[in-house]
């Protein structure tokens, strides 16, 4: 589940709020005669501010408070000047924990505790300045994953498929892509097309990601097949250096098109991938530089990751499952 952050407005103030918006926040929690106004301003979440249990944390028996409230279905906020260890117990235990944030640091420290971090921050006007900042790192930074050199063992034309373009609404670096592959257990990091070619001007907010059956990764640990994607979906970016943020699905292509299908290996561990037969189509090199899949040579070695097959719509599961 994607991370969310929350704007206090107590007391309401237009221009606060109005900034909050902008910077992209997914709701906004006011007292109850502020929330209409609130909605006039956009289309957002408006919250009742009173419906959250703002909870400052400095014993056992506050620890244990906040977990009885949270199973019982409240809505908790933990106070930002919390020590680690009793979030740490908290988030252990139940889900749906908010909290409170006014600089990165602080965001930093709520997203990250025991890896998997709080579900919202929520801050206030004392976080106006940098509210773009949180705001992004909290919808956008989603943490690194360990990427490996996998070494190119075949490449092989196989014919006319539908193949998927996903245009996102944001624009991506050279060395950015996304993770596609036949299988869950062994993705290829799929460059968008960033780079410029004798044949088409770069559209770096695209991704030419392959075949419409394969899998791609996306936030929160889950997986999608490329054919169920739509305008509004949440895709996961990663660079070369595994690197991962979020982007927003803006357009889906699907056409008719030659494709090839690639292997690769790692440590005895085999991954394929079918993708366009096409230079403008490119991996990302072991030098974390772009590869054409056109200039694709046996024994390059491309950037790839490495997981555990098994899937469930798309989520993580433990079962006996092979895929090739």
């Amino acid at each position: 589940m994607s991370k969310k952050i929350y704007f206090k407005a107590v007391p309401y103030d237009k221009k606060l709020v109005t900034m909050a918006l902008e910077s992209g926040v997914d709701g906004i929690l006011a007292q109850k005669n502020d929330l209409e106004k609130i909605s006039r301003l956009g289309r957002t979440q408006a919250l009742d501010v009173e419906d959250f249990k703002f909870i400052s944390i400095s014993s056992k028996e506050d620890e244990e408070k906040a977990v009885q409230l949270l199973r019982s279905g409240e809505k908790v906020v933990l106070s930002r000047e919390v020590e680690i260890i009793p979030v740490e117990n908290i988030v252990a235990q139940v889900a749906e924990v908010g909290m409170e944030a006014s600089s990165l640091q602080e965001a930093d420290t709520a997203l990250g505790i025991l890896e998997k971090g709080v579900d919202y921050i929520v801050v206030d006007a004392s976080a106006a300045k940098i509210m773009k900042k949180i705001t992004a790192r909290v919808k956008q930074d989603k943490g690194s994953l360990k990427l490996v050199p996998g070494r190119i063992t075949e490449i092989t034309p196989v014919g006319l498929g539908h193949r998927v373009c996903v245009d996102t609404i944001s624009l991506l670096n050279s060395g950015e892509g996304m993770l596609v592959g036949n299988s869950s257990a062994f993705t290829f990091l799929v460059n968008a097309e960033t780079e410029a070619n004798p044949y088409v001007a770069p559209r770096p907010f695209r991704i030419n990601a392959g075949a419409v059956h394969s899998y791609l990764s996306l936030p929160g640990d889950r997986t999608a097949y490329l054919e169920e994607l739509a305008p509004g979906k949440e895709v996961l970016i990663v660079s070369a250096k595994g690197d991962a943020r979020s982007a927003v699905v803006g357009r889906i292509k699907t056409e008719v098109r030659p494709m090839l299908l690639i292997s690769a290996e790692f440590e005895g561990l085999t991954g394929s991938v079918i993708l366009q037969n096409a230079e403008t189509i490119r991996l990302v090199g072991a030098d974390e530089k772009p590869v054409s899949v056109v200039s694709l040579k046996i024994g390059d070695q491309v950037m790839c990751r490495i997981d555990e097959a098994g899937r469930h719509f798309g989520m993580r599961i433990q079962e006996d499952i092979r895929e090739k």
